[in-house]
Parts: structure tokens; C-alpha cells; sequence
């Protein structure tokens, strides 16, 4: 449980600490150019997932089964560097194809970054893994550590250091390193170095590692993987979708003369406003970077469904706390971006809910994981794909940004309940449901009692909103027992 601790601590350290850029974008740059980065990162998703093709998972399941932790290393690394290295040599031969495209036809250059960046992403998976598999998440923190802390360091030294060195002094070094017309270039300029380095930490072991290719392996790797691929990308179709159509569905107002800006800076608009589900988005990523390898060493103990029951049960009261905590002080938290852009708050509870039933749906995945029936996984995906496409065709045409929100809802909401129904056909676990349905119950009321209580005193306000939460923690402790718990845990 340390060691899980450890991998969640440095997944929601390491992400919080990227969304601290956030309030410089968006101080630094109008909505027109953040939606740029928005809409680009959009594709990383994409190619990631496509590039890994559902070979960290398979290395995951096939390091427990085989004896050989090297063979099932070396057959999972080799086929990343090969078709790695055909995609970025791919990309970059047709940058400017593909940037046109895209609608960035005057800067190809961004295709050549994003292709690097995404080619050693996808190596850099499986030592990541082989990390976790191996039990040394003391390692695997600081290696994340050092990725954050590159991007973010780069990050400063571009869009602040250099601007202010530019302008102050006369120094031909900051002339010929910094150039301000590459502008939220920078961006990806410091992914892009960030990225580079931290492969170079895993050069030794790389080099360490003895080669055993098997094809046989591979084979096998692959035919369990395949269908984890058709879940990431019909994941990535449901978590970063809608700020690609965006740019091609939202209608312009007829008084608006630059339609160009005007999407671009819609764009910028949702993606600022979905990173204020910051909280509850870092929850569920350090809870599905723990989990995995948690459900994979606990498959064979006796009370292990138990076990997998009692984790949803906490991780939706969990969850249904962050979205308190940030709804009943959104008044606050809505000062993590730049005020032009909060004019698309009212998405903000929406998506919460959406990334809490996905957090649920990685709770709800393991049966097919844990039953080699990753198939199912995959239709499920695909399902959840569909909804996201046909309601984000449907409604951004009419609502804009809001319809992508409500199409991310719908999209997770289904697929939440459509794994729940084959889990327990196929893997029965008998979850609480009764106080999970209690819990959600009584946060929508909170919610909805502090939308429409309004106080003109902001000190009894506060004093509201804060016995609010206190309310709901306190129910919580009450029906969980938590205190006598803690007892016990310190008693053993």
C-alpha cells in the first residue's frame, strides 16, 4: 500500500504541478492562441495511445505469467523504438501536408515538435512501467519529478526569463536563443526538451538490459493488447474529441468578423475551464496509475472482491468531495484562470461529474482485465466513442462548448453503467450500491442547496458553504465508520 501511495502522491504532485501553468497561459496568452494548445494536445492523446497499441497493460499482464521479467521487456520495448521511429520520420517528411491539414499551414514546425515529443512518450511508457511492475516507485517519482520539473523550468525560462531579459538588456545570447514571434511555440519547445531528457535517464538501463526478443511473446502481447488499443483510442475519442470538432462544428455569430479567432478562442475558452476539474481529474489519473498493478497483485487473495467493492465505495466518496470542494468555492477556484476566460464556468460541474463516472468506469474495468476478456473493454469504449461523436455533431452546432460538456457527461455516464452490467454478468462483485446512491444524493443536494442559497454577507457565505462540506464528510465518517477504523489500522 506505501508503494501505491508512493505512485498516486507522484501522479497527483507531478500533474498539479503542470496545472500551475495554466494560470500563465492564460494570463500570457487570449483565448484565440491558448485554443491552439488546446486543440493540438488534442492529437497527442490520439497518437499516444495508437503508438503504444495497449503494450503497457500487456506488459503488465504478461510480466506476472512469464519468468523472464527481461524477455517480456525486451519484446514489449523493441516494436515502440521501431514504430517510433517510423512515425516521427513519417511526420516530419510531411510536416507541411500535415499542418496545412490542420489549419496551421504557417507552422509545420509544430508538427515536427509534436511528433518527437509523441514518439518518445510512447518508448518511455514501458520503462515507466517496468518500474512499477519492478516495485520501485521511490525511482519512478523521481524520474516523473524530473520530467515535470524540466517542462515547467523550460517553461518559465522561455515565457518569462527571456521575455524580461529581452526587454531589459542588451545581451546578443538572449537574442539569439529567444525569439518572440514563436510565441506559445515555447510551449512545445519545452515538452519537447523535457521529454528528450528523460528518456536520456533510462539510456543505462536500457543498455543494462539484456535483449531476449521472443515473437512468440509478441504475438501473444499484441492479441491481448489489440483490444486495449481500440479502448484507448475510443477513450481518447471521449476525453479530447470535442476540442478538435470544436474548431470544425461551433457556428459564428453572423456579427463576428474573424471566424478564425472567434473558434480558436471558443476552444481556449473550454479547454482553460475544463482544467478546473483539476482536482478531481488528478484523483482519478493517480487512482489509474495505482490501480492496475493493485488489482493485478490481489487477483488471487481470498477476499479480493471485497476488497475491489470497498475501493469504489471510497473512491466515489472521495471523488463526490473534490466536486463539493470545488462547486461550493468555485467563486475562488475559478481565479486558477485569467477572467476572460470565465465566461465558461457553467461547464465546470458538468465535466467534474464526467470525470468522476470515469474514475468509476477504471474501478468498473477490471473485470475484463483481470479475466482476460479485454474485448468487452473495447466495445464498451467504442459505445462511449459513439455517444461522444453523435452528441458532440448534435449539439455544438447549437450550444457550442456547453454541448461538448454535456456530450462528455452523457459519454462516460453510459459507459459507467454498460460496464457495471457484463462486470457483474461476467465477474459478479457485489458492490454497496445503496450507499454509493445514498452518497451522490446527498452531494447533488448540497450542491443545489448552495446554488440557490445566496447570502449578501460574503463572512456567512463562507461560514455556509464551509458547513456544508463539513455536513457531507461528516455523514460520510458516520455511515463508514471511519473513526473506529483508524483505530483499528493504528492498533495493528
Amino acid at each position: 500500500m506505501s508503494q501505491t501511495a508512493v505512485y498516486g502522491l507522484s501522479s497527483i504532485v507531478g500533474r498539479l504541478l503542470n496545472y500551475l501553468l495554466v494560470p500563465l497561459y492564460t494570463h500570457l496568452f487570449i483565448p484565440s492562441e491558448y485554443g491552439i494548445v488546446t486543440n493540438l494536445y488534442a492529437y497527442v492523446g490520439f497518437l499516444i495511445v495508437l503508438l503504444t497499441y495497449g503494450m503497457e497493460t500487456a506488459y503488465f499482464r504478461f510480466s506476472q505469467s512469464e519468468k523472464d521479467y527481461n524477455k517480456v521487456f525486451s519484446t514489449a520495448i523493441t516494436p515502440l523504438f521501431l514504430t517510433s521511429g517510423i512515425f516521427i520520420t513519417a511526420m516530419v517528411l510531411f510536416s507541411q501536408n500535415i499542418a496545412s491539414a490542420l489549419q496551421y499551414e504557417k507552422n509545420p514546425e509544430y508538427i515536427i515538435w509534436f511528433a518527437i515529443i509523441i514518439g518518445f512518450e510512447a518508448i518511455t511508457s514501458i520503462p515507466f512501467a517496468k518500474l512499477r511492475q519492478e516495485n520501485k516507485p521511490v525511482k519512478f517519482a523521481i524520474y516523473k519529478f524530473i520530467n515535470i520539473g524540466l517542462n515547467i523550468g523550460l517553461n518559465l525560462f522561455f515565457l518569462l526569463l527571456l521575455p524580461y531579459l529581452s526587454k531589459n538588456m542588451n545581451n546578443q545570447f538572449v537574442e539569439y536563443i529567444y525569439n518572440p514571434e514563436i510565441g506559445i511555440g515555447y510551449i512545445f519547445i519545452s515538452n519537447l526538451l523535457a521529454i528528450i531528457i528523460t528518456f536520456a535517464l533510462f539510456i543505462p538501463d536500457f543498455i543494462k538490459t539484456k535483449i531476449k526478443f521472443s515473437s512468440e511473446l509478441l504475438k501473444k502481447m499484441l492479441i491481448y493488447g489489440s483490444p486495449l488499443l481500440i479502448v484507448g483510442l475510443a477513450g481518447m475519442v471521449n476525453e479530447v474529441i470535442d476540442r478538435i470538432l470544436l474548431k470544425y462544428l461551433i457556428a459564428v455569430p453572423s456579427n463576428i468578423t474573424d471566424s478564425e479567432n472567434y473558434i480558436l478562442g471558443q476552444i481556449g475558452i473550454y479547454g482553460a475551464n475544463y482544467k478546473l476539474s483539476i482536482l478531481m481529474t488528478l484523483f482519478v489519473q493517480a487512482f489509474r496509475y495505482a490501480a492496475e498493478p493493485f488489482f493485478f497483485s490481489h487477483q488471487k487473495e481470498q477476499n479480493a472482491k471485497q476488497t475491489y467493492a470497498d475501493v469504489l465505495k471510497y473512491f466515489v466518496i472521495f471523488g463526490l468531495l473534490i466536486f463539493l470542494g470545488i462547486m461550493l468555492y468555485l467563486d475562488i477556484v475559478k481565479y486558477f484562470i485569467n477572467s476572460r476566460y470565465h465566461e465558461g464556468l457553467q461547464i465546470v460541474p458538468i465535466l467534474l461529474l464526467a470525470n468522476l463516472f470515469l474514475g468509476i468506469i477504471y474501478n468498473l474495468s477490471l473485470w475484463y482485465k483481470l479475466t482476460d476478456k479485454t474485448s468487452f473493454g473495447a466495445l464498451i469504449a467504442v459505445g462511449g466513442a459513439v455517444v461522444t461523436i453523435v452528441l458532440n455533431i448534435i449539439l455544438i452546432p447549437k450550444i457550442g462548448y456547453l454541448g461538448s460538456a454535456w456530450a462528455t457527461f452523457f459519454c462516460y455516464f453510459s459507459m459507467m453503467v454498460a460496464s457495471y452490467y457484463f462486470g457483474q454478468k461476467y465477474y459478479f462483485i457485489n458492490y454497496n450500491l445503496k450507499k454509493i446512491f445514498f452518497y451522490f444524493f446527498i452531494a447533488i443536494g448540497i450542491y443545489f442547496i448552495n446554488k440557490y442559497v445566496i447570502f449578501s454577507s460574503t463572512i456567512v457565505s463562507y461560514s455556509f458553504k464551509t458547513l456544508l462540506l463539513l455536513s457531507f464528510i461528516s455523514i460520510a465518517f458516520y455511515k463508514e465508520d471511519f473513526i473506529s477504523k483508524l483505530k483499528n489500522f493504528r492498533n495493528k
